[in-house]
């Protein structure tokens, strides 16, 4: 008699349990907070993980403003973008992109690049929501806050 005791579970979108977490980022350094954040995002830290579904849950992160960045990485680290012209090649520093941009930008430039570059990594972008001070307006979500 040849039964297996055991089954592999594979989560698909209607067995999915997605949740709202929040995280401060207050004087946390920005690629290690990044990298936890995609992690949460993802799924990878639930017992019924599938790679090619979306079963992460919602991550809130609170305080981007007050995110580290060590060594000379405030001048020296460089965000290099195309506009699509010849000779069209832009770049800023971090500093650069707090001052004139949102604080968010940073925080959001490093968890998106640690998704998957295809539909789903761009789906599960959209379960990501920063925000620069204590306040967010996800209060009726009941989020539940997760510390690293």
């Amino acid at each position: 008699m040849n039964i297996l005791s055991y089954k592999t579970i594979s989560a698909n979108k209607a067995t999915v349990n997605k949740e709202w977490v929040v995280i401060d980022a207050e004087s946390k350094a920005l690629g290690r907070l990044a990298s936890e954040v995609a992690r949460v995002i993802r799924g990878k830290h639930k017992p019924d993980f599938t790679p090619h579904v979306d079963c992460g849950d919602n991550v809130i992160v609170i305080n981007a403003d007050k995110v580290k960045l060590t060594g000379k990485k405030w001048t020296d680290k460089q965000y290099v973008s195309h506009t699509g012209y010849p000779g069209g090649q832009r770049t800023e520093t971090p500093k650069e992109v707090m001052n004139k941009k949102s604080s968010t930008i940073l925080v959001e430039r490093a968890v998106r690049g640690m998704l998957p570059k295809n539909r789903l990594g761009r789906a599960l972008f959209g379960n990501l929501y920063v925000y620069e001070g204590e306040e967010h307006p996800h209060a009726a979500q009941q989020p539940k806050e997760l510390k690293f």
